[in-house]
């Protein structure tokens, strides 16, 4: 069965898109990624929901945290979203910045260990300061790595942000089956996979995170005990200038159950989340749940 062709409307979205972007690579490349930050708060936010969404969760997971200081979240995470976005699409420029990044952390030793034991590993990341900062520093410090994608919704748009994606390291695999059973392959032949894996699967079971039940997936987990991978949690951290990163490695996550190595993974998460709220995407409906998950906390939280 073939794909349908792309649509008018798709090529439309696509050509204004690639027009905003175009336009913007001509910028200097601080000025641009500047830009693209105030034009995702001041904009693209209020237009999206974002505001709404970003003060629900935030309501939701930090309760203690001021009305002041949701507020500034409604104005800090959407700029960090277009801030990323604008940085992948910028190629060379970006890694240039990224290349040297600092490591710190308690897991540096660990990574360069399992690099030089030649072990497979496993890299969880997270919607924090700029994911893909960390693909693109570790690909140029000697740990190439394979990552998965997800397809656009517009196929026109999709085309090149897979083009872009790609540019920063390599290989990248699509979120399908064909795709997935590339990268476990990668793994397999002893190669380092990184995974976003803060992400809400209503077919994933429910852990916790920030108290709150949240599906969360366990391939990760799952692949590092089937091919015995390394398992590091780890992050590029946006640094106060909003255009350097620091990469935070956290102590490798012991062999046990995929439940409990993934429940590690939140609590670090949610941890470094707690330091600093501003890096993490809030954007994102993390505690969206099945309506059997839902039911069933419904039912814990009736019975107190």
């Amino acid at each position: 069965m073939t794909d349908s062709p792309i649509t008018i409307r798709e090529r439309a979205v696509d050509l204004s898109a690639r027009g905003a972007l175009g336009l913007a690579r001509l910028l200097p490349y601080a000025l641009r990624v500047r830009l693209f930050g105030w034009v995702f708060s001041r904009i693209v936010a209020p237009l999206a929901g974002w505001r709404k969404r970003i003060d629900a969760n935030a309501r939701l997971a930090m309760p203690e945290l001021s009305a002041d200081e949701r507020a500034r979240l409604q104005r800090v995470v959407p700029d960090n979203v277009g801030r990323t976005l604008i940085e992948i699409y910028s190629g060379a420029e970006f890694l240039e910045r990224v290349a040297d990044a600092p490591r710190r952390g308690p897991g540096v030793a660990a990574l360069e260990e399992a690099r030089a034991q030649g072990r497979p590993m496993v890299l969880v990341t997270a919607h924090l300061g700029n994911y893909d900062a960390v693909r693109g520093t570790l690909s140029r410090q000697g740990f190439p790595m394979g990552a998965l994608y997800k397809r656009m919704t517009n196929r026109a748009f999709n085309e090149h942000y897979v083009t872009a994606i790609s540019a920063i390291a390599t290989p990248v695999f699509p979120t399908d089956g064909k795709g997935v059973g590339g990268l476990v392959r990668y793994l397999k032949d002893g190669g380092i996979i990184g995974i976003v894996a803060d992400v809400a699967s209503t077919k994933a079971p429910v852990l916790s995170f920030f108290g709150q039940p949240a599906h969360t997936p366990l391939s990760a987990a799952e692949w590092a005990l089937k091919y015995d991978a390394v398992m590091v949690p780890l992050f590029g951290i946006r640094q106060p200038d909003g255009l350097s990163f620091e990469l935070l490695i956290e102590e490798p996550i012991r062999h046990t159950t995929p439940e409990d190595m993934m429940q590690t993974y939140n609590d670090v998460v949610e941890r470094i989340v707690r330091e600093d709220p501003a890096q993490w995407f809030w954007v994102h409906n993390r505690w969206k749940l099945s309506a059997a998950a839902r039911a069933e906390a419904e039912a814990r939280s009736a019975a107190g």
